[in-house]
């Protein structure tokens, strides 16, 4: 048959392949046993001959196992035919292959499966592997370069697993990542040269039963739960090789060389983090949404070690400044009695309302009781929609500690009293000159607030803080909202200005060698500078972090491919777990998603190899979803232009990853809908 492939009568030797391969299937699999159509049909669709090194195309179709790189071998076709059918598979199966060597039985077992991930001992294989596969448009198998006797438990549990090298005996790691119903079909032998091929099924969480099929010989499983490491070679690093444009190949191998994978949100060893944040005083931790878990409960970990290793003494979030308030006397153990949780009570709830932040303030509550009083972390927020409940404490405050100026400021404010309820509403009403702006009023409780603070901070430096915070807040909202209808950008300004004056606000409270950690949105807390915000004239307080702080400022953006978010439809609809689109070519996320690793620190500072505008400095496309998520234009509505080095300092990324869990909480009636804008 090798002859016939160079056959010189023949014109076009590529064109002698197709009836090669159906002489094969019809003499050598079907004719020898093989009955399964699903099979048989797979076995006829996929070029095996683009699976071998040129010199050895002509022998494609002979029954026999040829040699590969790293002295390894792909098998004999009517092997691949064999074990295929020891599956049982009947289409759309999710199907894990243990040594995907050039790729071969992969292809055929994904004529078949929904999807089939396959893991590679060796890493030129995989390598190989994966950039063939992609090229012959397998886009649904996906390849590891990892230790195969562990499988690949984060897309577990599957319907079938195919082991193409012998073990001394079956991987546990392997039998519990199979269904309840699942196969696992493996060659198993005390002896390297003896082994018999076992199908073993799974019937419950516990019971397993197991069938010898054949007598086989094949290559040793290598790994911790098979043979011994060779001599010399060292454990693989795990790795999955996702396809990407062959131009993105170089990238996404030095990315995936550079990131410090970890194994869990509290296995990660942050060390080289904290070193790389260094002296820094601010901190500031992204999210690219609003209702991703893993987001959440990373931030909560780095918070934590930066608190108890670096001292850092506030944590300033993107949240209303009353509601944040309430969470600080919780967790300080102020004297005055602390709220019940009711904080976050506004459309969107889930964003703050959740038992992600919950377990934070609980060990926030827990740490403050261990040091003491003057050292304890504070707890803060930075926007500036809370228009109606900042204006209650200021008055609150007054009545306390000065009664007439309470007076005052009550006619002041009395200027918004019909539309504390509905403060976007007073926005159009003053822009359409059908109502007086209240600028000059709020304004001027602000000035008599500050005018006062000597004698008003030596009764309680804390309760003056917060006052003042809040007659801050309602003088820049009431220019929010009336300037909100000029359009984003305005809005966005003064928004994200009032957040870092904020912020610039704390640290002067809080002394000279405070430190703060930021929670907010990636799009927030990265640099507008390095995206196209700044060429709608938007900008935002990494950006003004940046130029402050220099270096002292470190920005940590996030990043998911795929998973579940909690969003809304609609403004002010219902909380809603939806399925995150995978993301899309040429996006910063399908970048890492190719490393196939799950997930991964990646400092970019002083990478001028990896960040430079050949690699990761080319801009991009980057995703971000709000406390909306609207699929069906995510491109439109989702993602924009960003050169992530520029933009933070660090990257974390989790490939997969689930929606926060809310807390659950009725609406507090008639508090307004005070959040315009998506992030």
């Amino acid at each position: 048959m090798g002859s016939l492939a160079l056959d010189p009568d023949r014109s076009d030797e590529v064109k002698s392949f197709p009836a090669l391969r159906a002489q094969m299937v019809k003499d050598n699999i079907a004719a020898r046993g093989v009955r399964d159509e699903l099979v048989l049909k797979a076995m006829g669709e996929v070029p095996r001959e683009l699976f071998l090194p040129a010199k050895l195309r002509e022998f494609a179709y002979e029954d026999s196992p040829l040699p590969i790189a790293g002295e390894q071998t792909i098998s004999q076709p009517y092997i691949v035919a064999f074990m295929a059918e020891a599956l049982m598979l009947k289409g759309g199966e999710k199907v894990l292959e243990i040594g995907a060597g050039s790729g071969y039985a992969a292809a055929v077992l994904s004529e078949i499966a929904a999807d089939v991930y396959t893991v590679e001992r060796l890493g030129p294989l995989a390598e190989k592997a994966a950039v063939t596969l992609a090229e012959l448009g397998y886009d649904n198998v996906h390849v590891l370069h990892g230790d195969g006797t562990k499988g690949w438990p984060e897309h577990a549990p599957y319907d079938a697993i195919v082991v193409a090298a012998s073990g001394p005996q079956v991987p546990e790691a392997l039998k519990e990542q199979l269904k309840i119903g699942g196969r696992l079909v493996i060659p198993v032998g005390a002896d390297q040269r003896t082994q018999e091929l076992v199908r073993v099924v799974r019937f419950s969480k516990d019971e397993y039963r197991s069938e010898d099929i054949a007598d086989v010989r094949f290559v040793p499983l290598i790994g911790e739960e098979g043979w011994a490491t060779a001599k010399g070679e060292t454990t693989p690093v795990r790795r999955a090789l996702r396809p990407v444009a062959p131009d993105q190949e170089a990238l996404v191998r030095n990315l995936a060389d550079a990131a410090e994978s970890f194994p869990s949100i509290e296995g990660a060893d942050l060390s080289p983090m904290m070193e790389r944040i260094g002296s820094a005083r601010v901190v500031l931790l992204g999210e690219a949404t609003h209702g991703t878990s893993e987001f959440y409960r990373m931030r909560e970990r780095i918070t934590r070690d930066l608190i108890v290793k670096k001292g850092f003494r506030f944590v300033a979030i993107e949240a209303d400044w009353p509601d944040a308030a309430r969470v600080d006397h919780y967790v300080r153990h102020f004297q005055y009695p602390p709220s019940e949780w009711t904080a976050f009570a506004r459309f969107p709830t889930w964003m703050w309302r959740n038992t992600e932040v919950r377990d934070f303030v609980s060990w926030l509550r827990k740490h403050n009781g261990t040091v003491e009083k003057t050292k304890r972390v504070a707890f803060h927020g930075l926007d500036l929609y809370s228009l109606y409940d900042s204006i209650r404490s200021v008055l609150n405050y007054l009545d306390e500690v000065d009664p007439a100026s309470a007076r005052v400021a009550r006619e002041r404010y009395g200027c918004l009293t019909p539309w504390q309820r509905d403060p976007a509403t007073y926005g159009h009403a003053a822009l359409t000159g059908s109502y007086p702006t209240c600028e000059s009023d709020v304004a001027h409780a602000l000035t008599d607030l500050l005018a006062k603070r000597r004698a008003y901070a030596e009764h309680d430096g804390e309760r003056f803080l917060d006052a003042e915070q809040n007659a801050r807040l309602v003088a820049n909202a009431e220019r929010y909202y009336r300037i909100m209808y000029y359009g984003s950008r305005a809005s966005w300004n003064l928004r994200d200005s009032h957040m870092f004056d904020t912020l610039k606000n704390l640290l002067a409270f809080h002394g000279p060698d405070s430190k703060a950690v930021v929670w907010a949105h990636n799009s927030h807390v990265g640099n507008a500078a390095a995206t196209e915000m700044v060429a709608r004239g938007e900008h935002n307080i990494g950006q003004h972090c940046r130029k402050e702080f220099g270096a002292q400022a470190y920005l940590v953006g996030f990043g998911t491919h795929s998973g579940t978010v909690a969003a809304a439809s609609d403004w002010g609809g219902p909380m809603e777990v939806k399925v995150v689109r995978p993301s899309l070519p040429n996006s910063y996320e399908r970048l890492c998603h190719a490393t196939g690793l799950p997930r991964f620190m990646l400092g970019l500072r002083g990478r001028g190899d990896l960040c430079g505008p050949k690699g990761l400095g080319k801009e991009r496309l980057e995703r971000a979803i709000g406390v909306i998520y609207r699929p069906d234009t995510e491109l439109a509505s989702h993602y924009f232009q960003a050169s992530l080095p520029q933009q933070f300092d660090e990257y974390i990324w989790f490939d997969d990853t689930r929606a926060v869990t809310p807390l659950s909480t009725a609406e507090i009636a008639g508090l307004p809908d005070t959040y315009p804008f998506g992030v």
